[in-house]
């Protein structure tokens, strides 16, 4: 019979494949790889992230007793930390691996890969609440999708939010309304017709220009509207000790293309293997500037002296009634934006 050896690598690689087909939320995220980032000093990276300028006019056949204005441009860099190392630890005794699991590790990759996809999932939402959010959108609890959709998409038009890539993340209460849209359902049972990854399962469909999908992760009534540039998903694949004799690392080559580490060893002392996976990830949001966009404001076409969380808003549901209303708790930015300052 012939002998066919099993390559670490490729459990690795089969692995990672099955990881980023579970994951939802940090597929929603701009994701970096630690391998441009290889040699940098201590357990933080930085993103660079490309400067904002004003505009300036100059008066039409004016004396040109005066120049023009000159702005000096500058980069801001976002650091991202790394603050754990994901793993999934197994031991299978010999009496396990030869009568209850059919001869060997197949049937626990998938155990271990779900447990990794867990710890991923949870730590990009701590890092999607934790966000410094300043523009709120309050609705009340009778309030439809399509209101909250709206509103969602004024307010990232007034922060200058590129088009492209927003996205409306629903806790399981707002999923119940979305479900409840005729067009909605409709893209919901096209998206049927394709691959089961955990990510197509989980968009709705899409409204005004903003991709709609549900997470469980969240709180069932807060939902939130986003850049996908909002976040930063900073994953790194450990390297194999060379004094593991089994061992391999591999990637998804999906659009993440997250990488996983495997390592298996043989304790003899106890008659029993053990399969390790690991990974290295980091999450972290972005802050800018802001251009002053409200036309009755003096500042228009300025750039704020603050950076600013605008890359997202927060959906909050708020008392009863259809009603949806947009505020924000920071001065400089409703004074640049026009969004109505919380409490005026």
């Amino acid at each position: 019979m012939a002998h066919n050896p099993v390559k670490p690598e490729k459990v690795a690689a089969t692995a990672a494949t099955l990881l980023e087909r579970k994951l939802v939320v940090p597929t929603f995220f701009a994701r970096k790889g630690i391998d441009e980032f290889k040699g940098a000093e201590g357990d933080a990276v930085s993103v660079v992230v490309p400067g904002v300028l004003p505009y300036r006019r100059y008066g039409w056949r004016n004396d040109r007793s005066q120049p023009i204005q000159f702005d000096e441009y500058s980069e801001r860099k976002v650091t991202v930390t790394f603050g754990d190392d994901v793993y999934s630890a197994v031991k299978l005794t010999d009496e396990q691996k030869d009568f209850d699991f059919g001869g060997g590790f197949g049937r626990l990759i998938g155990a271990q890969t779900d447990s990794i996809r867990r710890g991923l999932e949870h730590e990009s939402v701590d890092a999607l609440r934790g966000a410094p959010y300043e523009v709120f959108i309050d609705a009340g609890e009778d309030a439809d999708i399509r209101k909250v959709a709206r509103a969602a998409r004024q307010a990232l038009n007034r922060l200058n939010v590129p088009d492209g890539q927003r996205v409306l993340l629903l806790g399981t209460d707002w999923e119940e309304k979305a479900l409840a849209d005729d067009a909605l359902s409709i893209a919901s049972a096209v998206g049927e017709t394709r691959a089961r990854a955990a990510l197509e399962r989980a968009i709705i469909g899409e409204l005004y220009g903003l991709t709609i999908a549900v997470s469980q992760e969240i709180a069932s009534d807060s939902a939130y509207a986003f850049v996908r540039s909002a976040f930063i998903f900073l994953s790194g694949t450990p390297s194999v000790p060379q004094s593991v004799p089994f061992g391999g690392s591999g990637s998804s080559g999906g659009e993440l293309n997250v990488g996983l580490r495997w390592l298996m060893d043989y304790d003899t002392e106890r008659f029993q293997d053990r399969s390790v996976f690991n990974m290295y990830p980091g999450f972290q949001y972005v802050e800018d500037p802001i251009v002053a966009v409200a036309a009755e404001t003096p500042h228009n076409g300025t750039v704020s002296k603050e950076n600013h969380f605008v890359r997202a808003v927060e959906i909050k549901t708020s008392g009863s009634g259809n009603t949806v209303s947009t505020t924000t708790d920071n001065e400089e930015l409703s004074e640049f934006t026009g969004i109505p300052l919380a409490g005026s």
